[in-house]
Protein backbone atom coordinates (compact mmCIF):
# COMPACT_ATOMS: atom_id res chain seq x y z
CA UNK A 1 0.00 0.00 0.00
CA UNK A 2 1.42 3.37 -1.02
CA UNK A 3 0.69 6.85 0.28
CA UNK A 4 0.95 8.95 -2.87
CA UNK A 5 -1.08 11.88 -1.59
CA UNK A 6 -2.53 13.14 1.65
CA UNK A 7 -5.52 15.44 1.98
CA UNK A 8 -5.94 19.14 2.51
CA UNK A 9 -9.46 20.56 2.37
CA UNK A 10 -9.92 23.98 0.85
CA UNK A 11 -13.25 25.69 0.38
CA UNK A 12 -12.70 28.69 -1.84
CA UNK A 13 -14.97 30.68 -4.07
CA UNK A 14 -13.59 32.35 -7.13
CA UNK A 15 -15.10 35.71 -7.89
CA UNK A 16 -18.50 34.89 -9.28
CA UNK A 17 -20.37 36.95 -11.79
CA UNK A 18 -24.10 37.37 -12.12
CA UNK A 19 -23.72 38.82 -15.61
CA UNK A 20 -25.07 36.93 -18.58
CA UNK A 21 -22.53 35.46 -20.97
CA UNK A 22 -22.99 34.21 -24.52
CA UNK A 23 -22.88 30.44 -24.18
CA UNK A 24 -24.23 27.41 -26.05
CA UNK A 25 -28.00 27.00 -25.96
CA UNK A 26 -29.77 23.69 -26.40
CA UNK A 27 -32.88 22.43 -28.18
CA UNK A 28 -34.61 19.68 -26.20
CA UNK A 29 -36.05 16.70 -28.07
CA UNK A 30 -38.26 14.31 -26.12
CA UNK A 31 -37.94 10.89 -27.71
CA UNK A 32 -40.14 9.17 -25.12
CA UNK A 33 -41.46 9.76 -21.62
CA UNK A 34 -41.42 6.04 -20.89
CA UNK A 35 -38.81 4.54 -18.58
CA UNK A 36 -36.81 1.93 -20.47
CA UNK A 37 -33.21 2.40 -19.33
CA UNK A 38 -30.77 4.55 -17.38
CA UNK A 39 -28.06 4.59 -20.02
CA UNK A 40 -27.85 6.10 -23.51
CA UNK A 41 -25.46 6.29 -26.43
CA UNK A 42 -25.19 7.08 -30.14
CA UNK A 43 -23.92 5.40 -33.29
CA UNK A 44 -24.69 5.06 -36.99
CA UNK A 45 -26.85 1.96 -36.83
CA UNK A 46 -28.22 2.02 -40.40
CA UNK A 47 -25.02 3.27 -42.09
CA UNK A 48 -26.77 6.21 -43.73
CA UNK A 49 -24.16 8.72 -42.54
CA UNK A 50 -26.40 10.22 -39.84
CA UNK A 51 -25.87 9.63 -36.15
CA UNK A 52 -28.62 7.67 -34.43
CA UNK A 53 -29.25 7.41 -30.70
CA UNK A 54 -30.01 4.42 -28.49
CA UNK A 55 -31.49 4.00 -25.04
CA UNK A 56 -33.13 0.86 -23.76
CA UNK A 57 -34.68 -1.47 -26.34
CA UNK A 58 -34.90 1.15 -29.09
CA UNK A 59 -32.61 3.03 -31.42
CA UNK A 60 -33.90 6.24 -32.96
CA UNK A 61 -32.91 7.10 -36.52
CA UNK A 62 -31.27 10.44 -37.16
CA UNK A 63 -31.39 13.14 -38.24
CA UNK A 64 -34.95 13.72 -36.94
CA UNK A 65 -35.12 10.81 -34.41
CA UNK A 66 -38.85 10.23 -34.95
CA UNK A 67 -38.48 6.68 -36.27
CA UNK A 68 -37.60 4.04 -33.71
CA UNK A 69 -36.42 0.46 -34.14
CA UNK A 70 -36.45 -2.42 -31.67
CA UNK A 71 -33.21 -4.06 -30.51
CA UNK A 72 -34.55 -6.48 -27.92
CA UNK A 73 -37.89 -7.29 -26.30
CA UNK A 74 -39.50 -4.05 -25.24
CA UNK A 75 -40.85 -3.45 -21.80
CA UNK A 76 -41.71 -0.26 -20.00
CA UNK A 77 -40.68 -0.05 -16.34
CA UNK A 78 -42.22 1.85 -13.47
CA UNK A 79 -40.12 4.65 -11.93
CA UNK A 80 -40.44 2.88 -8.57
CA UNK A 81 -38.22 0.12 -9.83
CA UNK A 82 -35.25 -0.54 -12.08
CA UNK A 83 -34.53 -1.49 -15.66
CA UNK A 84 -32.09 -4.22 -16.76
CA UNK A 85 -30.20 -1.56 -18.69
CA UNK A 86 -27.87 0.47 -16.47
CA UNK A 87 -25.31 1.38 -19.14
CA UNK A 88 -25.31 1.52 -22.93
CA UNK A 89 -22.56 2.04 -25.49
CA UNK A 90 -22.37 1.83 -29.27
CA UNK A 91 -19.35 0.29 -30.98
CA UNK A 92 -18.57 -1.97 -33.92
CA UNK A 93 -17.62 -4.98 -31.82
CA UNK A 94 -17.13 -7.56 -34.59
CA UNK A 95 -15.52 -5.24 -37.14
CA UNK A 96 -18.14 -5.68 -39.86
CA UNK A 97 -18.58 -1.93 -40.36
CA UNK A 98 -21.89 -1.68 -38.49
CA UNK A 99 -22.24 -0.27 -34.98
CA UNK A 100 -23.46 -2.72 -32.36
CA UNK A 101 -24.93 -2.02 -28.90
CA UNK A 102 -23.31 -2.95 -25.58
CA UNK A 103 -25.69 -3.30 -22.62
CA UNK A 104 -24.76 -3.61 -18.95
CA UNK A 105 -27.92 -5.08 -17.49
CA UNK A 106 -27.58 -4.66 -13.73
CA UNK A 107 -24.59 -4.55 -11.35
CA UNK A 108 -23.38 -8.11 -10.76
CA UNK A 109 -25.27 -9.53 -13.73
CA UNK A 110 -24.54 -10.32 -17.38
CA UNK A 111 -23.23 -7.87 -19.95
CA UNK A 112 -24.48 -8.33 -23.52
CA UNK A 113 -23.58 -6.94 -26.88
CA UNK A 114 -26.33 -6.92 -29.45
CA UNK A 115 -25.16 -7.61 -32.99
CA UNK A 116 -26.37 -5.20 -35.66
CA UNK A 117 -28.41 -7.17 -38.25
CA UNK A 118 -27.28 -4.76 -41.02
CA UNK A 119 -30.84 -3.83 -41.80
CA UNK A 120 -34.19 -5.19 -40.73
CA UNK A 121 -34.07 -8.23 -38.51
CA UNK A 122 -33.35 -9.28 -34.94
CA UNK A 123 -30.30 -8.04 -33.07
CA UNK A 124 -28.59 -11.22 -31.90
CA UNK A 125 -27.45 -10.98 -28.25
CA UNK A 126 -24.01 -12.24 -27.22
CA UNK A 127 -22.83 -12.60 -23.63
CA UNK A 128 -19.63 -10.58 -23.19
CA UNK A 129 -19.32 -11.05 -19.43
CA UNK A 130 -21.13 -13.23 -16.92
CA UNK A 131 -20.89 -10.52 -14.28
CA UNK A 132 -19.76 -6.91 -13.94
CA UNK A 133 -19.96 -4.91 -10.73
CA UNK A 134 -19.73 -1.20 -9.79
CA UNK A 135 -22.44 1.26 -10.83
CA UNK A 136 -20.10 3.32 -13.03
CA UNK A 137 -18.28 0.87 -15.32
CA UNK A 138 -16.09 2.49 -17.95
CA UNK A 139 -15.94 1.50 -21.63
CA UNK A 140 -12.70 3.03 -22.85
CA UNK A 141 -9.25 2.08 -24.12
CA UNK A 142 -7.15 1.20 -21.08
CA UNK A 143 -4.38 -0.80 -22.72
CA UNK A 144 -3.57 1.61 -25.54
CA UNK A 145 -4.23 -0.90 -28.33
CA UNK A 146 -6.96 1.24 -29.93
CA UNK A 147 -9.85 -0.94 -28.78
CA UNK A 148 -12.11 0.00 -25.87
CA UNK A 149 -12.04 -2.19 -22.78
CA UNK A 150 -14.66 -2.64 -20.06
CA UNK A 151 -13.50 -1.59 -16.59
CA UNK A 152 -15.40 -2.58 -13.46
CA UNK A 153 -15.10 -5.11 -10.68
CA UNK A 154 -15.91 -8.77 -10.09
CA UNK A 155 -16.11 -10.49 -6.71
CA UNK A 156 -14.07 -7.90 -4.84
CA UNK A 157 -11.42 -7.23 -7.49
CA UNK A 158 -11.09 -4.36 -9.94
CA UNK A 159 -10.80 -5.78 -13.44
CA UNK A 160 -10.88 -4.90 -17.10
CA UNK A 161 -12.17 -7.04 -19.95
CA UNK A 162 -10.74 -7.11 -23.47
CA UNK A 163 -12.07 -8.48 -26.74
CA UNK A 164 -10.81 -9.18 -30.25
CA UNK A 165 -12.99 -8.36 -33.23
CA UNK A 166 -12.21 -11.66 -34.96
CA UNK A 167 -13.47 -13.63 -31.93
CA UNK A 168 -16.09 -11.15 -30.77
CA UNK A 169 -18.80 -13.74 -30.16
CA UNK A 170 -16.69 -15.38 -27.47
CA UNK A 171 -16.74 -14.10 -23.92
CA UNK A 172 -14.33 -11.29 -23.27
CA UNK A 173 -11.05 -11.91 -21.45
CA UNK A 174 -10.77 -10.86 -17.82
CA UNK A 175 -7.65 -9.12 -16.47
CA UNK A 176 -7.25 -8.37 -12.76
CA UNK A 177 -6.16 -4.90 -11.69
CA UNK A 178 -6.28 -5.28 -7.91
CA UNK A 179 -5.89 -8.10 -5.37
CA UNK A 180 -8.90 -9.85 -3.79
CA UNK A 181 -11.02 -7.95 -1.29
CA UNK A 182 -9.94 -4.55 -2.61
CA UNK A 183 -13.37 -3.25 -3.57
CA UNK A 184 -16.91 -3.40 -2.24
CA UNK A 185 -19.90 -5.31 -3.51
CA UNK A 186 -21.81 -5.13 -6.74
CA UNK A 187 -23.37 -1.74 -5.94
CA UNK A 188 -20.10 0.06 -5.17
CA UNK A 189 -20.05 3.64 -6.47
CA UNK A 190 -17.30 5.59 -8.15
CA UNK A 191 -14.91 4.60 -10.94
CA UNK A 192 -12.80 6.31 -13.56
CA UNK A 193 -9.95 5.91 -16.01
CA UNK A 194 -7.24 8.50 -16.63
CA UNK A 195 -3.54 9.27 -16.48
CA UNK A 196 -3.07 10.28 -12.83
CA UNK A 197 0.74 10.46 -12.70
CA UNK A 198 1.50 11.79 -16.18
CA UNK A 199 3.36 8.75 -17.52
CA UNK A 200 1.14 8.48 -20.59
CA UNK A 201 -0.63 5.33 -19.40
CA UNK A 202 -4.23 5.03 -18.29
CA UNK A 203 -4.68 4.44 -14.56
CA UNK A 204 -7.85 3.40 -12.75
CA UNK A 205 -9.43 5.56 -10.04
CA UNK A 206 -12.00 4.52 -7.47
CA UNK A 207 -13.39 6.11 -4.35
CA UNK A 208 -10.61 4.77 -2.10
CA UNK A 209 -7.58 4.41 -4.41
CA UNK A 210 -5.94 5.03 -7.66
CA UNK A 211 -4.23 2.10 -9.37
CA UNK A 212 -1.11 2.79 -11.45
CA UNK A 213 -0.80 0.86 -14.69
CA UNK A 214 2.43 -1.17 -14.83
CA UNK A 215 5.13 -0.49 -17.42
CA UNK A 216 4.03 -3.67 -19.17
CA UNK A 217 0.74 -5.55 -19.07
CA UNK A 218 2.35 -8.77 -20.27
CA UNK A 219 1.53 -11.60 -17.90
CA UNK A 220 -1.35 -9.66 -16.31
CA UNK A 221 0.50 -8.15 -13.32
CA UNK A 222 -1.52 -6.48 -10.60
CA UNK A 223 -1.46 -2.69 -10.69
CA UNK A 224 0.30 -0.60 -8.05
CA UNK A 225 -2.05 0.63 -5.32
CA UNK A 226 -2.09 4.19 -4.01
CA UNK A 227 -4.66 4.45 -1.26
CA UNK A 228 -6.58 7.69 -0.79
CA UNK A 229 -10.24 8.19 0.03
CA UNK A 230 -11.66 10.65 -2.48
CA UNK A 231 -15.17 10.05 -1.15
CA UNK A 232 -16.53 7.77 1.55
CA UNK A 233 -19.89 6.75 0.06
CA UNK A 234 -18.64 6.83 -3.51
CA UNK A 235 -19.61 9.06 -6.40
CA UNK A 236 -20.02 8.11 -10.04
CA UNK A 237 -17.78 8.72 -13.07
CA UNK A 238 -14.35 9.95 -11.97
CA UNK A 239 -11.87 11.86 -14.14
CA UNK A 240 -8.16 12.67 -14.12
CA UNK A 241 -7.78 16.10 -15.75
CA UNK A 242 -5.71 19.24 -15.26
CA UNK A 243 -8.53 21.46 -14.02
CA UNK A 244 -6.30 24.23 -12.69
CA UNK A 245 -3.92 24.23 -15.65
CA UNK A 246 -0.75 23.79 -13.60
CA UNK A 247 0.58 20.86 -15.61
CA UNK A 248 -0.54 17.84 -13.58
CA UNK A 249 -3.84 16.00 -13.53
CA UNK A 250 -6.36 16.51 -10.76
CA UNK A 251 -9.34 14.28 -9.86
CA UNK A 252 -13.08 14.95 -10.19
CA UNK A 253 -15.73 12.98 -8.31
CA UNK A 254 -19.25 13.49 -7.08
CA UNK A 255 -19.18 13.64 -3.28
CA UNK A 256 -21.92 11.00 -3.17
CA UNK A 257 -24.03 9.47 -5.91
CA UNK A 258 -27.11 9.52 -3.67
CA UNK A 259 -26.60 12.79 -1.84
CA UNK A 260 -25.44 16.34 -2.58
CA UNK A 261 -22.09 17.60 -3.74
CA UNK A 262 -19.47 17.76 -6.49
CA UNK A 263 -15.76 17.98 -5.70
CA UNK A 264 -12.37 18.14 -7.34
CA UNK A 265 -9.04 17.23 -5.82
CA UNK A 266 -6.02 19.31 -6.70
CA UNK A 267 -2.81 17.35 -7.15
CA UNK A 268 -0.23 19.45 -5.35
CA UNK A 269 3.12 19.17 -3.66
CA UNK A 270 3.86 19.73 0.02
CA UNK A 271 6.97 21.54 1.27
CA UNK A 272 8.65 18.19 1.85
CA UNK A 273 8.11 17.26 -1.79
CA UNK A 274 5.39 14.72 -1.05
CA UNK A 275 2.37 14.69 -3.33
CA UNK A 276 -0.88 15.69 -1.64
CA UNK A 277 -4.52 15.97 -2.64
CA UNK A 278 -6.33 19.21 -1.82
CA UNK A 279 -10.11 18.96 -1.84
CA UNK A 280 -12.15 21.74 -3.47
CA UNK A 281 -15.94 21.96 -3.29
CA UNK A 282 -17.82 22.71 -6.51
CA UNK A 283 -21.32 22.29 -5.06
CA UNK A 284 -22.60 21.12 -1.69
CA UNK A 285 -25.84 20.50 0.19
CA UNK A 286 -26.54 24.22 0.55
CA UNK A 287 -27.00 26.85 -2.15
CA UNK A 288 -24.39 28.99 -0.41
CA UNK A 289 -21.79 26.24 -0.92
CA UNK A 290 -21.62 27.31 -4.57
CA UNK A 291 -20.93 30.90 -5.64
CA UNK A 292 -23.79 30.71 -8.13
CA UNK A 293 -26.32 29.09 -5.79
CA UNK A 294 -26.35 25.70 -7.53
CA UNK A 295 -27.25 22.63 -5.50
CA UNK A 296 -28.64 19.27 -6.56
CA UNK A 297 -28.34 15.71 -5.34
CA UNK A 298 -27.92 12.35 -7.07
CA UNK A 299 -25.16 13.30 -9.55
CA UNK A 300 -24.95 9.65 -10.55
CA UNK A 301 -23.07 10.11 -13.83
CA UNK A 302 -20.88 12.72 -15.49
CA UNK A 303 -18.98 13.46 -18.68
CA UNK A 304 -15.95 15.64 -19.39
CA UNK A 305 -16.16 17.29 -22.83
CA UNK A 306 -15.24 20.69 -24.29
CA UNK A 307 -18.72 22.17 -24.71
CA UNK A 308 -17.87 25.65 -26.03
CA UNK A 309 -14.84 25.02 -28.21
CA UNK A 310 -12.31 26.88 -26.07
CA UNK A 311 -9.95 23.90 -25.86
CA UNK A 312 -10.72 23.16 -22.19
CA UNK A 313 -12.86 20.21 -21.17
CA UNK A 314 -16.01 21.07 -19.25
CA UNK A 315 -18.01 19.07 -16.71
CA UNK A 316 -21.49 17.84 -17.62
CA UNK A 317 -23.63 16.26 -14.94
CA UNK A 318 -27.04 16.44 -13.34
CA UNK A 319 -29.58 14.67 -11.21
CA UNK A 320 -30.48 11.01 -11.53
CA UNK A 321 -34.07 11.58 -10.51
CA UNK A 322 -35.60 8.93 -8.24
CA UNK A 323 -32.38 6.91 -8.13
CA UNK A 324 -33.71 5.33 -4.94
CA UNK A 325 -37.36 5.92 -5.75
CA UNK A 326 -37.54 9.31 -4.06
CA UNK A 327 -35.85 8.20 -0.83
CA UNK A 328 -32.49 9.92 -1.35
CA UNK A 329 -31.91 13.44 0.03
CA UNK A 330 -33.52 15.77 -2.49
CA UNK A 331 -34.88 12.80 -4.39
CA UNK A 332 -38.05 14.61 -5.48
CA UNK A 333 -36.36 17.85 -6.52
CA UNK A 334 -36.22 18.82 -10.24
CA UNK A 335 -34.22 16.60 -12.58
CA UNK A 336 -31.67 19.23 -13.56
CA UNK A 337 -28.93 18.95 -16.15
CA UNK A 338 -25.93 21.32 -16.07
CA UNK A 339 -22.71 21.98 -17.86
CA UNK A 340 -19.97 23.59 -15.81
CA UNK A 341 -17.55 25.72 -17.82
CA UNK A 342 -14.06 24.94 -16.54
CA UNK A 343 -11.74 27.96 -16.37
CA UNK A 344 -8.20 27.01 -15.30
CA UNK A 345 -6.36 29.60 -13.24
CA UNK A 346 -2.98 28.43 -14.58
CA UNK A 347 -1.86 28.07 -10.98
CA UNK A 348 -2.19 25.12 -8.65
CA UNK A 349 -5.59 25.06 -6.97
CA UNK A 350 -7.13 27.84 -9.05
CA UNK A 351 -10.02 26.74 -11.23
CA UNK A 352 -13.55 27.99 -11.79
CA UNK A 353 -16.53 25.75 -12.50
CA UNK A 354 -19.18 28.09 -13.91
CA UNK A 355 -22.58 26.33 -14.01
CA UNK A 356 -25.07 26.77 -16.85
CA UNK A 357 -28.39 24.99 -16.59
CA UNK A 358 -29.43 23.06 -19.69
CA UNK A 359 -32.72 21.61 -18.45
CA UNK A 360 -34.72 21.00 -15.28
CA UNK A 361 -36.85 18.00 -16.26
CA UNK A 362 -34.58 15.31 -17.67
CA UNK A 363 -31.37 15.04 -15.63
CA UNK A 364 -29.01 12.09 -16.12
CA UNK A 365 -29.12 8.34 -15.60
CA UNK A 366 -26.43 5.96 -14.42
CA UNK A 367 -24.63 6.73 -17.68
CA UNK A 368 -25.12 9.13 -20.61
CA UNK A 369 -23.26 10.41 -23.65
CA UNK A 370 -21.97 13.78 -24.80
CA UNK A 371 -21.09 13.71 -28.49
CA UNK A 372 -21.76 15.56 -31.74
CA UNK A 373 -24.98 13.91 -32.87
CA UNK A 374 -26.39 16.56 -35.23
CA UNK A 375 -23.24 16.79 -37.39
CA UNK A 376 -22.32 20.43 -36.69
CA UNK A 377 -19.10 19.59 -34.81
CA UNK A 378 -20.63 20.73 -31.53
CA UNK A 379 -21.29 18.27 -28.69
CA UNK A 380 -24.87 17.28 -27.92
CA UNK A 381 -26.23 15.30 -24.97
CA UNK A 382 -28.31 12.11 -24.96
CA UNK A 383 -29.80 10.86 -21.68
CA UNK A 384 -32.04 7.98 -20.68
CA UNK A 385 -33.57 7.63 -17.23
CA UNK A 386 -36.81 7.42 -15.27
CA UNK A 387 -38.00 10.62 -16.94
CA UNK A 388 -37.65 9.03 -20.39
CA UNK A 389 -35.17 9.53 -23.24
CA UNK A 390 -34.07 13.04 -24.20
CA UNK A 391 -31.71 14.56 -26.72
CA UNK A 392 -30.29 18.03 -26.06
CA UNK A 393 -28.88 19.45 -29.29
CA UNK A 394 -26.66 22.53 -29.38
CA UNK A 395 -28.59 25.24 -31.18
CA UNK A 396 -26.42 28.31 -31.49
CA UNK A 397 -25.57 30.74 -28.73
CA UNK A 398 -27.61 32.81 -26.31
CA UNK A 399 -26.97 35.03 -23.34
CA UNK A 400 -27.39 33.16 -20.09
CA UNK A 401 -26.56 33.88 -16.48
CA UNK A 402 -24.70 31.21 -14.52
CA UNK A 403 -26.66 29.28 -11.93
CA UNK A 404 -30.24 28.02 -11.73
CA UNK A 405 -32.69 29.34 -14.30
CA UNK A 406 -35.42 31.46 -12.79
Amino acid sequence: MKAFCSLILIITFANSSSFAEEVPKFKRLKLTQKFYAEGASAGNFNNDGNMDVVSGPYWYAGPDFTEKHEIYDTKEFKPKGYSPNFNTWAYDINGDGWDDVIRVTHPGQKVFWHENPKGNGPWKPHVAMDSLENESPQFTDVTGDGLPDMVGSVAGQFVYFTFKKETATQKWTRHNISPPKSTGGRYTHGLGVGDVNGDGKMDVIDKDHWWMQPDSLEGDPLWKEYRFQFTGPGGADMFAYDFDGDGDNDIYTAAAAHNYGLTWFEQAEAENGKKIWKKHIITGPRAEDNPYGVRFSQAHSAQLVDMDGDGVKDLITGKRWWAHNGNDPGGNEPAVLYWFKVVPGKKSGQAKFIPYQIDNDSGVGTQFLVKDISGDNKPDIIVGNKKGTYLHIQDGLSEQKPGPKS
